[in-house]
């Protein structure tokens, strides 16, 4: 795609960003066909050659600028095997990490304890979360953090936690490559991981880099969510009222069927097929299916096999008992009743959980055009 005013062309992908969710990405980085760098380990020649050459096609989520690989796959790693080991043992690198633990201690209340599980876990919730250099190597790290503080919301905690990445701001502003290979699917920039916790319900209490730039890290607090555990409890709160009500329209279409009459239901697609199929109407014990669409008659109701008769059907085959399970149409239904001449003694609907009568119950779906 070449863009206005550039000088060069650009590789518009649409993809997921790990980091933000953006999904428009640009190519960044073709590095061909590498055996993993840093995983494998093999001892001899033979299995050095034997080893399996993996795609590096980094891109450049456009939004958060993001770098990852495009094409990588989880399971060509094998993380169970081999450890992603850290030379941690520079006297650099090492003093970095003295600083950082030194953070973190200020920050908490340590009990010098033998962790026992069988009395610890029940009795503490963690003061602290710390990741450092696995974030990188997920599928999901936002999905991962957003998942961290929803739960810790759930619980009413705010745990500290500390996430620390590689930054590669300085290797595209140096343009270097080295740091593109396979198990680095995911190349974290301080834009891109800021924008991160920002989509993770956290709270940054600081965010900054050491190693000369090379890392960028955060502490935060997790936990601030609590908009989306009402959205939870609201959709608990529907699961449960769902499965109650689908218990009770069951028990009232079993009632309608050992009643002997006859009953039809208006509708054979769409919206009325899902909640027969929900509710287990069957063709055996209810045969008759309308629709006001002639278009559908002589096709069947996907899942449960009536074939679909046209809405006048009912005027020479009256029924006593009309289900129309489209609700917002229960309005149109009844007035396209009358006005065809085509009666019944009762027209239900589902409202609040149960089976009710759209002519006599107190409801919201009868209104005027």
């Amino acid at each position: 795609m070449q863009l206005p005013n550039q000088g060069s062309s650009f590789g518009v992908r649409e993809i997921a960003c790990p980091a933000c969710g953006h999904h428009v990405a640009v190519d960044f980085f073709d590095g061909g066909d590498q055996a993993l760098a840093t995983i494998a380990w093999p001892a001899t020649r033979q299995a050095t050659r034997a080893m399996p050459r993996l795609p590096l096609d980094f891109v450049r989520c456009v939004e958060c600028g993001h770098v990852y690989n495009a094409a990588f796959d989880y399971a060509a790693v094998p993380y169970s095997d081999k450890p992603n080991l850290m030379f941690n043992r520079g006297m650099i690198w090492k003093g970095f990490i003295g600083q950082i633990i030194d953070k973190i201690a200020a920050r908490l209340d340590l009990r010098a304890e033998m962790f026992e599980p069988a009395r610890h876990l029940p009795e503490l919730l963690p003061d602290i979360v710390i990741s450092r250099h696995v974030l990188e190597h997920l599928m999901n790290p936002l999905g991962f953090l957003q998942t961290l503080s929803f739960v810790a919301a759930c619980h009413d905690q705010r745990p500290l936690a500390y996430f620390e990445v590689p930054c590669i701001d300085r290797a595209i502003e140096t343009r270097r490559t080295v740091d593109f290979y396979y198990e680095h699917s995911s190349q974290f920039t301080t834009e891109s991981f800021t924008r991160m916790l920002a989509r993770s319900a956290v709270m940054v209490e600081e965010l900054g880099h050491g190693y000369q730039g090379e890392v960028v890290y955060a502490l935060v607090r997790l936990g601030h969510a609590s908009s989306q555990v009402a959205h939870a409890t609201t959709a608990a709160a529907f699961r449960t009222a769902a499965d109650r009500s689908r218990e009770t329209i069951i028990d009232q279409i079993a009632s309608l069927h050992r009643s002997g009459r006859p009953v039809a239901f208006w509708g054979g697609t769409g919206k009325s097929a899902a909640f027969m199929q929900r509710c287990g109407v069957d063709a055996e014990r209810f045969p008759i299916v309308v629709d006001s669409d002639p278009a559908k008659v002589g096709t069947f109701v996907p899942g449960t096999g009536q074939e679909i008769r046209f809405r006048d059907w009912l005027i020479e085959h009256p029924v006593a008992v009309v289900v129309v399970p489209p609700q917002w149409r229960a309005g149109d239904i009844a007035a396209e009743m009358a006005a065809h001449g085509i009666t019944a003694h009762s027209v239900l609907i589902e409202h609040d959980g149960r089976l009710v009568d759209y002519h006599r119950d107190p409801l919201p779906y009868r209104c005027s055009p």
